[in-house]
C-alpha cells in the first residue's frame, strides 16, 4: 500500500518534489566545475608570472573575466547544494537546521556576490 496520491505516481514526485531539480543541480554544476577548473588550471600554467601586475592583466582580459565570473558562480552554487546536503542529513534539531541553512544561504551569496564585484572592478579598471 502507497500512501502517495496517483497524480504523484505519474508525474514520478516524492514527498519533497524537488530532489530531481537538486540532482540534477549537483550534476550539471559538477560539470561545468569540470571544465571551468580545466579552463583555469591550464590559464595559471601559461601566465607568464603571479606578480600582481600579471593578475591584474589576466583577469582584465575579457574572456578570462567573463570565465572567471561563471567559475566563482557555478563554485558558489555547488558549494550551497552539497552543504544544504549535509546539513540537511546530519542536523537533526529543526531550529538548528533551519539556522544552519539560513547562514549557509547568505555566506554563500555574500562570498559569490564578493567575488563577482572583485572581478569587475578589476576587469572594468574602476
Amino acid at each position: 500500500m502507497s500512501l502517495r496520491t496517483p497524480l504523484n505516481r505519474v508525474l514520478g514526485l516524492g514527498s519533497a518534489k524537488d530532489g530531481t531539480s537538486h540532482f540534477w543541480g549537483q550534476r550539471v554544476s559538477g560539470i561545468a566545475l569540470a571544465v571551468l577548473g580545466l579552463w583555469f588550471a591550464c590559464a595559471l600554467a601559461t601566465m607568464p608570472g603571479f606578480a600582481y601586475a600579471d593578475a591584474l592583466a589576466f583577469i582584465g582580459a575579457p574572456l578570462n573575466g567573463v570565465l572567471l565570473l561563471l567559475l566563482s558562480v557555478t563554485m558558489a552554487y555547488h558549494s550551497y547544494l552539497g552543504v544544504q546536503v549535509v546539513i540537511e542529513d546530519y542536523v537533526h534539531g529543526h531550529g538548528l537546521k533551519l539556522s544552519a541553512l539560513i547562514v549557509s544561504r547568505f555566506a554563500h551569496s555574500l562570498l559569490a556576490v564578493a567575488a563577482i564585484y572583485a572581478i569587475l572592478k578589476i576587469g572594468l579598471g574602476a
